[in-house]
């Protein structure tokens, strides 16, 4: 069993309910199907797990929802507050609408929220740096408008250049950094008769010690080609997927309210393939020179979102689990790491330690 989410590494939390699978805060199951997710609840994404690990899980799922009172419930989806706050959602049939609503709808509207808040904090901060000099008498309106703009060039800088993922071509020794001028500057272009996402980058050597350690990556496969220029790479149909799903949390970090969720999921059900979603982007807007991430509607990046995200779990629901379970050891090696980082020194020397005491004490006398 995993411990922490693929996406964002955070530990998904356990619970006391599920015999079979003790991982996790929130589960949603579909019966029918044989799935079983975990949904994160740092960044509220659906992580799925191996197929050896669903079934009996699934089965102790379906009989906890049913002997559980405080449910709600639509004609194909419900939702239950289990036991030792344990919450659980019963997929039946929806339509795609209906179950793209509730995947990305606590997703984008708790990322909103958080943006919000962040936004609310730097505007008071920014008002107290301006207001308490002159409430003090030190300063005057022109010292306080000084501050503003130097905090705000300060944040800006600061988002400009904080690294927001990390990639990994197969076979190539240098990772690709990407910051949100980086994101900005992306593109969707045509490519032949398919297309391709175009990233402007940084090389992996720029990074810091802290930087490597509090940023994961994710490996690419082929299907990657030179740019218009050495510090540029096309990423083609399959990569460029595999990429916007790791390129468009941070594009649409920002979140959005229930409307435009909706908007997106109305924009996926027009072109359900995500692929064909993906071209169709890439010539609408721009013809041949493509379209700039940073200029497309919002909608349409959250739509883009859905779509890679959604192609990744097909991918993993046709078989292919040792992908899936890679990635999810990589979280968790991530996870590891980031927790060593506040132990002081020799703490897991004295928790091997405690643990060796703990089995020579338990063990029969001879």
């Amino acid at each position: 069993m995993f411990a922490s989410c693929i996406f964002c590494n955070a530990k998904l939390g356990a619970n006391d309910a599920i015999e079979h699978f003790p991982i996790g805060r929130r589960l949603a199951f579909d019966a029918a199907k044989g799935r079983l997710w975990v949904v994160c609840r740092a960044c509220e994404r659906w992580n799925l797990t191996p197929i050896e690990e669903r079934w009996e899980a699934i089965e102790d799922c379906e009989r906890l929802f049913s002997e559980t009172r405080a449910r709600v419930s639509t004609e194909h989806i419900g939702l239950a507050r289990a036991r030792q706050g344990l919450t659980l959602i019963r997929i039946g049939a929806p339509q795609r609408p209906e179950m793209a609503a509730w995947r990305y709808g606590d997703q984008f509207g708790k990322r909103r929220r958080r943006h919000l808040v962040l936004a609310g904090a730097g505007v008071a901060a920014v008002g107290t740096m301006m207001i308490l000099p002159m409430a003090l008498g030190v300063g005057t309106v022109g010292s306080a408008s000084f501050l503003f703009n130097v905090s705000r060039a300060v944040y800006e800088r600061y988002q400009v250049k904080r690294v927001r993922t990390r990639l990994r071509i197969e076979g190539a020794p240098v990772g690709l950094v990407l910051r949100r001028q980086h994101l900005d500057k992306a593109t969707l272009r045509p490519h032949g008769s398919t297309w391709a996402l175009r990233v402007p980058f940084d090389q992996e050597r720029d990074l810091s010690d802290a930087e490597l350690r509090a940023t994961p990556e994710v490996l690419l496969p082929p299907g990657i080609q030179e740019g218009s220029n050495p510090e540029e790479l096309d990423f083609i149909v399959d990569a460029g997927l595999r990429a916007a799903a790791r390129l468009f949390p941070a594009v649409n970090a920002g979140g959005a309210s229930r409307d435009q969720v909706e908007s997106a999921v109305q924009h996926l059900e027009e072109t359900p393939d995500p692929s064909a979603l993906f071209r169709r982007i890439a010539t609408r807007h721009r013809g041949e020179t493509g379209s700039r991430l940073g200029g497309l509607p919002h909608h349409v990046c959250l739509a883009l979102e859905m779509a890679a995200h959604e192609d990744i779990e097909r991918r993993l629901l046709e078989g292919e689990l040792t992908e899936l379970e890679a990635a999810w050891r990589s979280a968790e090696e991530v996870a590891a790491i980031a927790d060593a980082m506040f132990l002081p020194d020799g703490t897991d020397a004295a928790v091997a330690a405690m643990k060796r005491e703990a089995d020579e004490a338990n063990e029969p006398a001879g």
